[in-house]
């Protein structure tokens, strides 16, 4: 491959990442892509700014990056954005880039600081950057702030692992240098899923900020906590430059002098910098598409010929085949099971954000209403006492015992647990509903249609209260409050009307 063929490899890599965004899925294909990962503050937001050379990401206290963002740097003549959800229109003015970031991060996760898995493609067309696609990921935390759910940090963490366990995804762990390396969440969480440093490249910011008499030499040469990839180091704009709205130009001028003028760094200033890390980082993902390229195109070639396979079966493709039928309801089916455990688990591609939902509720009723039931239960302690006297006096009859009998025990146990059988009664029709709502949104979610979901509820349903049927004899509706054989003619009818829709 000459190259030319070698400069068209990521941008032939974005179109297959717009492709699957669409979509809505990856393919079960692990594309090659750099993943931008680090604490809070460690300076990752500057880092992609210096390489476009604009102010174009949100920024604030507490987590800004709360989803994603699948950053496509293309170099060309003309300077603009577009971002794959807002298609044909192109953005000039950097700062509606940000206010669209934000507005699309709230879309999705809502305003209380929550995160979502689900990324955003933005494509950054300009004639001062180099082919290069980033995934900037949100930074690491320890404490939930505001409205932030406690478990915030093992929610992120989740997220970063879905990329950079990734064979084919590099690494960019950023690390401030006024900390301590050893410390860095970034190296720590790369070791974990690249214990060798194969594809791990560090980057250490803030080096203009660390106390006076220190520097980061020995890590700037790979001595400290070797990489195979090393180490760049760059300069970001302060805190005051920015409010200060000081041009990135200018701050990439100064980073430069940085280097070529402190006596730790001026042996190696051609190695550091922000151009250098672009160009780096170009280089890298270009030799890293090549060598996962034969294994990529195997995996695709093996889908495309299972893909054409099922095409060709629906070239016979007839209206009443039975075996089509059936082979629609199961995949209905399955992929109700999936959306349904989804629901339950928590784990969905959209978090509401408006109310409880799905197993949020359950776990209210669980922890919240069934304590408050048992708080209401008559409790007389004389009248216990009495109890437990005549008990006693009962089993032992004309002998007078000197230990309390298991009979005695056993009967007083038994009748207070006979009063925990309403409220526990109470929270089973509570949860049963819970989940019979659940059911009726996957079943409209896999229907499609409200009529069809509607004669499915019953089918659905079955499959996971089967364990609640109606009593040996119903007067009135059904009640899902006792047990025994569930009654088969009454599965037969809801599997007739999801077979049979009127």
């Amino acid at each position: 491959m000459g190259n030319r063929g070698m400069e068209d490899l990521i941008p032939l890599i974005n179109k297959l990442q717009d492709a699957f965004s669409t979509i809505g899925q990856s393919c079960n294909l692990d594309l090659p892509q750099i993943a931008v990962v680090g604490g809070q503050s460690a300076g990752k937001s500057s880092v992609l700014e210096n390489f476009v050379g604009r102010d174009f990401l949100p920024r604030g206290s507490g987590i800004v990056t709360r989803r994603p963002l699948i950053l496509q740097l293309v170099n060309n003549k003309a300077e603009y954005a577009e971002f794959l959800h807002c298609k044909g229109r192109k953005f000039v003015d950097f700062d509606e880039v940000r206010q669209e970031i934000e507005a699309e991060t709230d879309r999705i996760t809502g305003s209380n600081k929550g995160i979502s898995p689900i990324p955003i493609n933005l494509r950054v067309y300009s004639p001062h950057v180099l082919n290069l696609t980033l995934i900037d990921l949100p930074g690491m935390t320890k404490v939930a702030v505001g409205d932030q759910p406690p478990d915030i940090e093992h929610q992120i963490r989740d997220m970063l692992m879905q990329f950079v366990t990734r064979e084919s995804c590099l690494i960019l762990a950023v690390t401030p240098a006024n900390t301590d390396l050893a410390n860095s969440d970034a190296l720590k969480l790369s070791k974990e899923v690249d214990p060798q440093g194969l594809r791990t490249i560090g980057v250490i910011t803030k080096l203009d900020l660390m106390d006076e008499g220190t520097d980061a030499r020995d890590i700037m040469e790979n001595k400290l906590l070797p990489l195979r990839r090393g180490y760049i180091g760059v300069v970001n704009r302060s805190q005051k430059d920015i409010d200060g709205r000081k041009d990135i130009r200018a701050a990439l001028a100064a980073e430069r002098k940085f280097f070529l003028s402190h006596p730790s760094y001026r042996h190696m200033a051609e190695r550091m910098g922000t151009p250098h890390l672009q160009k780096t980082l170009n280089q890298q993902l270009t030799n890293h598409i090549r060598d996962t390229l034969p294994g990529l195109r195997s995996k695709l070639q093996s889908q495309l010929l299972s893909l054409e396979k099922e095409v060709e079966e629906y070239k016979n493709f007839r209206p009443d085949d039975p075996t089509r039928k059936t082979k629609a309801l199961l995949q209905m089916v399955q992929q109700f099971g999936v959306d349904f455990e989804k629901c339950i688990e928590g784990s969905g591609d959209q978090v509401d954000t408006a109310e409880l939902s799905g197993g949020a509720r359950i776990n209210r009723i669980f922890h919240e209403r069934f304590p408050f039931e048992l708080v209401k239960i008559v409790f007389d302690e004389k009248e216990l006492r009495r109890e437990i006297s005549h008990a006693i006096k009962n089993v032992h009859g004309v002998r007078t015992g000197l230990f309390t009998p298991d009979l005695a025990f056993e009967a007083i146990v038994k009748k207070q647990i006979i009063k925990l059988k309403e409220p526990c009664l109470k929270c089973i029709d509570l949860v049963i509903q819970e989940l019979i709502n659940t059911v009726r949104q996957c079943t409209n979610k896999v229907l499609g249609s409200r009529k069809c979901g509607q004669h499915a509820i019953g089918a659905c349903v079955i499959s996971v209260l089967c364990l609640f049927p109606p009593p040996a004899a119903p007067s009135k509706g059904i009640s899902l409050t006792r047990r025994g054989p569930f009654p088969t003619r009454y599965t037969f009818l809801c599997f007739h009307m999801l077979l049979n829709p009127r």
